[in-house]
This record gives C-alpha cells, structure tokens and sequence, in this order.
C-alpha cells in the first residue's frame, strides 16, 4: 500500500468554551469545536458560504497543557493534526465508527476574527481556512453517477496507513478509512480508479447529516476533494487528475450516494440532510468511542 499522508489545517474560532475531560482510565481528552465558514463558487457561479464544524481533540499530557491557556468560546486559533478512524462496539449491538481531527498543534491567532453568531448558541468564523491533503489507497472500484440536476459525482473510500513507535519503542500500523467526494469534472476525470490505486487527496472536511435504515440519525466526517492525482499505479496517459471543484449544491446532496468506510458497514439507505451548515454542533458530538487508548500521542 501506499506511504501514508495524513494532515489536516484548520484556522476558524472554539464555537464554545472548550473541556478537558478524562477516560475512565485517566486518559485526559483536551475536545474543542474548531468552526468557521468557506466562502466557494458554486456551479452557478455564485458565492456560496458553507458553515463548518470541525470537533478536534488532543490526547494525554499535550491535553493538560492546552487547557492550562484557558481558551475561551470566540477565540481564534490554528489547527494542525490529522484524521483519525476510530471503531467500538455500540451499546446496543453492532459496530459504529467515526472520524474525527486529533489535533497535534493548537495555536491562538493575534488577531480577533470576524465572528457569525450560531442559532444554536455558538459562534463561528466568518472566513477560516479548512484544508485536508491525503495519500492512501482506494478501497474499491468507484462508480460514478450523476444527480438529478446533472452534476456527475464520485464517492471513494480511502485507505491511509499511519506507522509509528509507541512509548516501548515498538513499532505500530494503523488504517485510517476516509471517506471522499469528488464533484463534476473532478469526478469524470477519475471515474476510472481501480481498488487498490494510490491517490494524493486535497480537498475541505466537511459534515453530513443523514438517517439509517432504524430511522437513526446519524452524522459523518468525510472529504470533498479538490484535486485528486493518482500516482504511479493505475495512472492512464492524459488523466491529470486536477479539476477545480465548486462547492456542491445543497439541494442536491441528498441523491449522491454516501460511500461506506473502508468497506466495513453494510450499505446505509440513507436520507441525507445537509452539511456543517445545518448541522447543529451538539449533534452527535458526545457519540464517541468509550476508549481511546489506543489512539497514539
């Protein structure tokens, strides 16, 4: 497989006051709710403002020290970290999994951004920076299809390795399974993707509400793309793999497919509701995996 690339940037304002809390084995969890909006183009040639809500979390004694600058709701800060895949056995039976920022570095902006009050409460960035770059392997043949409105759209599921040492200087793998959307004439441009191909993926995180077959809601941290190069394998003469990417119709959302993570779970017939700008930043923020031991430092 592929060498692993994983790191996501984000410049938007704490929506709330953030918390420090611990797991049941003392694991302290530093979480905050990292908000803002993009300002894109859409196919209509229209500005567009797609509010985020990014939830980013640091782990161990780093999550002390964050809490130790008292960051407040409003502040400005930079996030530097990467996806993390995580998957628990839910209470009520069956696996659930989800993905999440882990935050390596947080840090304060001098300046006081211009901020848009939330209906829920909150705030958020007026203008912010949300950017994610990936490589990894794709984990099954896409199949493209198109809206009703016409737009061609392809989902992919994105398999990315992380290797790294643990505290006894033993070395660790692990598969982050990342779920992405490519948009229009991005998507046409690499409907020809086998599984199995390496990829470098850039694009913007966002959120999608949606509900299952048991008439749960849920909610999903995946990747619109931007660019997409396929690399060495499964490159064909011509495919440049770059197409500029305007933000998706909302109104459309709900008829493209939502991909499966890395293959794991059963297809979801799910009526998808809207991205981060209707989803309220409570919703699905406390559904967490009970550990996260696990997770690297």
């Amino acid at each position: 497989m592929a060498r692993g690339m994983n790191h996501v940037f984000l410049i938007g304002a704490l929506a709330r006051d953030p918390e420090l809390r611990y797991t049941p084995s003392g694991t302290a969890v530093f979480e905050a709710t990292v908000a803002g909006e993009d300002h894109l183009v859409g196919n209509d040639g229209r500005e567009r403002k797609l509010p985020w809500y990014h939830r980013v979390s640091i782990l161990g004694k780093p999550a002390e020290w964050q809490a130790e600058r008292n960051l407040k709701g409003g502040d400005a800060v930079l996030v530097e970290g990467s996806l993390e895949y995580s998957q628990w056995e839910a209470p009520e039976g069956g696996k659930r999994s989800m993905v999440r920022v882990k935050a390596l570095r947080m840090e304060q902006l001098g300046t006081q951004p211009e901020l848009v009050q939330d209906a829920g409460g909150g705030v958020r960035m007026g203008r912010g920076m949300n950017e994610v770059v990936l490589i990894g392997n794709v984990t099954r043949d896409p199949e493209l299809r198109y809206t009703p409105a016409g737009d061609a759209v392809l989902g992919i599921g994105l398999a990315v390795n992380e290797t790294w040492n643990d505290r006894q200087g033993q070395r660790q793998e692990k598969t982050h399974w990342i779920d992405v959307t490519l948009w229009r004439d991005l998507a046409e441009s690499m409907k020809d993707l086998k599984k199995g191909d390496p990829v470098l993926v850039q694009g913007r995180l966002v959120n999608e509400a949606w509900t299952d077959r048991d008439g749960n809601k849920r909610n999903s941290t995946k990747v619109e793309a931007t660019r997409v190069e396929a690399l060495s394998r499964g490159a064909t003469a011509g495919q440049a793999g770059y197409a500029a990417s305007p933000a998706a119709p909302r109104q459309t959302t709900s008829s493209a497919a939502r991909p499966q993570s890395g293959g794991s779970s059963p297809s979801r017939a799910a009526t998808m509701g809207n991205r981060s700008g209707g989803l309220d930043i409570d919703q699905g923020l406390d559904d967490f995996p009970p550990e996260e031991e696990d997770l690297p430092f």
